[in-house]
């Protein structure tokens, strides 16, 4: 492969088409699509600070590397790349790319991050933007976390690790998600999501787990989390309080302590839901679907 070592680029495709390259301590500055159209590139060192510097690339390694806040709309239509203690200040980077692998990258301005995008896998470092990973699908997460709303929205096979996600509307419209020893904050979690599940989580959300097919909660804790569940199917085991729980469609709710529940008979079928605790504190509507009240 070709070296290239403390360059400082400029002009538009400086290394347009550059193909079986180590690009070393680089800046890539004024100049759009520095590495457009690229195969076989390893950057160590590098920055970038104009726009698209990765447009419709193949086998790509970044370490070490930066991109500024003038490198937006970064990485699209790329496959197969992997990053590596990196920084990316620009927003809405990876565009309809593939094959993803981000190591400890930091993202401090992540608006319309990682859209449209498949196999991905992040482990470590952090995101700050709204609307991260909407619509992408095959993702793995660990160690990760994420100051956002509207995360994942659409988003589909997922599968979360030791996670903290403070993020409102997160995981909306999704299918097939498991959330595994998490922290999540945030209002409306998971509305209209299917096949979602978290196991050993800790959940504040108002109103959140809402309107979801096949909603599985295992050893979890809700704090702070009222009118839960409404028209979703439940098997949630919850250790602790709820403080309310509003029309759940069907299934088995287990707690501690239930603050208030609201069952309204002529939206839902009281019958398809077993709810399992000794202290409810209120009820509304009915008790008929009480068991196993103390």
């Amino acid at each position: 492969m070709r070296e290239i070592r403390q360059e400082y680029l400029t002009g538009e495709r400086a290394l347009f088409q550059g193909n079986d390259l180590e690009i070393y301590d680089t800046i890539f500055a004024e100049g759009e699509s520095p590495l457009k159209e690229s195969q076989n590139i390893k950057l160590y060192g590098s920055m970038f600070k104009w726009k698209y510097p990765l447009w419709y690339s193949k086998h790509i390694t970044l370490e070490d590397c930066t991109l500024f806040d003038m490198a937006r709309a970064g990485i699209w239509y790329t496959d197969d790349i992997i990053v590596k203690n990196t920084l990316i200040e620009a927003p809405k980077n990876f565009r309809r790319t593939s094959n993803i692998v981000l190591d400890n990258v930091t993202f401090p301005n992540a608006q319309e991050t990682l859209w449209y995008c498949s196999e991905v896998k992040i482990k470590g470092g952090s995101a700050n933007g709204d609307y991260f990973a909407m619509s992408s699908e095959n993702i793995e997460i660990q160690d990760f976390t994420l100051f956002g709303n509207y995360s994942f929205d659409g988003a589909k096979n997922i599968e979360v690790h030791n996670a903290k996600l403070l993020s409102r509307d997160a995981f909306w419209n999704c299918e097939n998600v498991t959330v595994y020893d998490s922290f999540i904050s945030g209002e409306y979690l998971g509305w209209n999501a299917k096949n979602l599940t978290f196991i050993n989580c800790k959940i504040e959300s108002l109103q959140g787990l809402c309107y979801i097919d096949n909603l599985v909660m295992k050893n979890c804790e809700l704090l702070n989390t009222a009118l839960a569940f409404e028209y979703s199917t439940v098997d949630a085991q919850i250790n602790g309080k709820i403080q309310s729980v509003l029309n759940p469609t069907s299934g088995t709710i287990q707690a501690d302590h239930i603050g208030e529940l609201i069952i309204e008979k002529d939206l839902v079928d009281e019958s398809k839901t077993k709810i399992i605790c000794k202290d409810i504190k209120e009820i509304s509507q009915t008790n008929k679907l009480i068991t196993n009240r103390a």
